[in-house]
């Protein structure tokens, strides 16, 4: 019984190797110059400040929701267009539906002003 276990545990022996060995080699070989600009916080944008609850601008959010709405959209696109031949006008008219979709909602944002940075 524990013998059908072997392969996954050698699996998982093989995979943290070879996810550590070159992080290990990359801490033990590569340069260590720290300075003043490697070592500042960096986080979302600017400085780090005040106190770690400070609420974030919304702008910060909506250009994230943004991203992720046009980032889905390509990915969905690229397939689609692949076998456009084989999906007929079914296919066509679903993808058709799918960008209508996503232009209402490139539309609202666009009236919000989330587009515009000051």
């Amino acid at each position: 019984m524990l013998e059908n276990y072997l392969p996954i545990l050698v699996f998982l022996i093989m995979g943290a190797l070879f996810g550590l060995m070159p992080m290990m080699a990359g801490f033990m070989v590569g340069p260590n110059r720290p300075d003043s600009e490697k070592l500042s916080p960096y986080e979302c944008g600017f400085e780090a400040f005040e106190d770690s609850r400070m609420k974030f601008d919304v702008r910060y959010y909506l250009v994230a929701i943004l991203f992720i709405i046009f980032d889905l959209e390509i990915a969905f696109l690229f397939p689609w267009a692949i076998v456009l031949d084989e999906v007929g006008m079914y296919g066509f008219l679903a993808m058709v539906v799918f960008l209508a979709v996503l232009v209402v909602g490139f539309i609202y944002e666009w009236k919000k002003g989330a587009l515009e940075w000051e």
